[in-house]
């Protein structure tokens, strides 16, 4: 996902040192200090696609842009009250079709001499001082004026990456037909059909510090990313360890409760390769035109660690609590109900429900309009309900986004934190409880290292892959 070695190449920092610190250097949050990165960001998203989104962060800013080599280049205009006189290059780099690296320069001007040594010292050589990368073509001139150095502009770098990588995943709901089941394929991972009712569940190890929100009666949310395989593993490892312990579970997950049935059938079934069959071609909600992470293999194992467990001997019950047709806060308030029932029908168990981030929060939120969530309404009939947020490093998540042209797409895209999530070298994984709930209405957070993407479990026949494959254990 990085590239090493680069940027110290092509920064041409000779004489920089004068300028405004942090524009080619970036704040370090774990050495408090300003430092050149050592590593490239290489981008999970056609190289036009990430060119166009650079473009508009300067359109954004009031900036005229010219595109050169088909444009794999951009120049802007020069940017205002600024002498010597400035403009932005971006360069952009196809890696594949679906990878591209981005670099944001400055290229500054320095007034020519107009006549003299200095002038006729240039005769036949190359047209860029030693510090600016020779790579640069066509260059804009500026009469009186020529390139001198240009320099990494990483404050316009980040925002492009915050603009990649920090858009929220969508769920589509309603209007979100499935597909005919003769255009996926299902591959089981058993042998020939094998049963697999006695095989033991794939717990992993425990999640440290998870067993301090663990209660009988006692309900926690848990927020996504979705569409990775870490979330679902974690949820596995602490549905394992609870139940170790002899505490019921109960495993509330974003499906429609119209999958309810079927999920009934499956996990009284043997999980064969006709038990999978039955559930995935059965259901409208697996076969949609546009799946995001709710539909993910991740999840499907989650499924069938569930059904392990109980075919183990342990008291663990899976509720789906979303709706397949409600949105806004109509969704939130059956999704609200939905858990409150499951909660209510099992009280000795400890509830666990996995959503989006949005309708895990305890509080509510101007996303959107305003927005009572799930965990507002639950929080409030059932005040001892915690929620957690995800800590986490850069990584890539099966999502579903509007791209830059606002169609909707559900791809593998890179993900990122935000400042408040990011999870630094130091910090190890596992649950940590804040002292109090944030303002965000988060009671602690769940610390999961670098995300693994998880597509869908059935795809069109030319990605499809096995269905039961086990999330990267954490």
């Amino acid at each position: 996902m990085r590239r090493l070695g680069m940027i110290l190449g092509l920064l041409g920092c000779a004489g920089c040192s004068f300028f405004t610190r942090g524009i080619s250097q970036q704040y370090n949050p774990e050495t408090g200090e300003y430092e050149t990165p050592r590593h490239e960001v290489v981008y999970l998203a056609p190289a036009e696609d990430a060119m166009m989104s650079a473009r508009r962060i300067l359109d954004a800013q009031g900036f005229d842009v010219i595109d050169k080599e088909e444009g794999m280049a951009m120049f802007s205009s020069f940017i205002p009250d600024v002498i010597p006189p400035e403009r932005f290059y971006i360069q952009g780099e196809r890696l594949g079709p679906r990878q591209s690296l981005i670099r944001v320069f400055r290229i500054r001007y320095n007034q020519l001499s107009p006549s003299g040594p200095d002038a006729t010292s240039r005769a036949g050589q190359n047209p860029w001082p030693n510090n600016l990368p020779t790579d640069f073509k066509n260059i804009p001139g500026l009469e009186g004026y020529q390139p001198a150095f240009g320099y990494r502009d990483l404050d316009i770098e980040q925002k492009l990456l915050a603009l990649l990588e920090m858009a929220p995943a969508l769920e589509p709901v309603g209007g979100n037909p499935p597909v005919h089941v003769g255009s996926v394929i299902i591959e089981d991972s058993a042998e020939a059909g094998e049963a697999t009712a006695l095989v033991a569940p794939e717990c992993g190890t425990p999640v440290e510090g998870a067993s301090s929100v663990m209660k009988a009666g006692g309900v926690l949310l848990m927020s996504d990313p979705l569409g990775t395989q870490e979330v679902p593993s974690a949820l596995v490892r602490m549905s394992c360890e609870a139940t170790s312990q002899g505490l019921p579970v109960t495993l509330a997950v974003s499906f429609p409760s119209s999958e309810q049935p079927l999920f009934e059938r499956y996990l009284a079934s043997n999980g064969d390769a006709a038990a999978v069959q039955e559930l995935l071609t059965s259901s409208a909600f697996w076969r949609r035109t546009y799946q995001d992470g709710r539909s993910s293999r991740a999840m499907l194992w989650l499924v069938e660690q569930a059904r392990r467990l109980r075919a183990s001997g342990k008291d663990v019950a899976l509720a789906a609590i979303d709706s397949d047709t409600l949105q806004g806060n109509e969704r939130e308030a059956q999704m609200a109900e939905n858990l409150l029932k499951v909660q209510a029908s099992r009280p000795q168990a400890w509830t666990v429900a996995l959503t989006g981030s949005i309708h895990a929060r305890s509080v509510e939120t101007n996303w959107n309009g305003k927005l009572e969530p799930m965990g507002a309404r639950v929080a409030r009939a059932l005040p001892s309900t915690r929620t957690l947020d995800v800590g986490f490093q850069r990584g890539s998540q099966f999502a579903c986004r509007y791209n830059i042209w606002g169609e909707l797409e559900c791809d593998v895209f890179g993900i990122s934190p935000s400042q408040e999530a990011r999870q630094s070298s130091k910090q190890a994984a596992g649950l940590e409880l804040y002292a109090a709930q944030k303002p965000d209405g988060f009671h602690g957070r769940l610390y999961l290292g670098a995300l693994t993407a998880s597509p869908p479990a059935l795809q069109p026949q030319r990605q499809a892959t096995a269905v039961n494959q086990a999330p990267a254990a954490k």
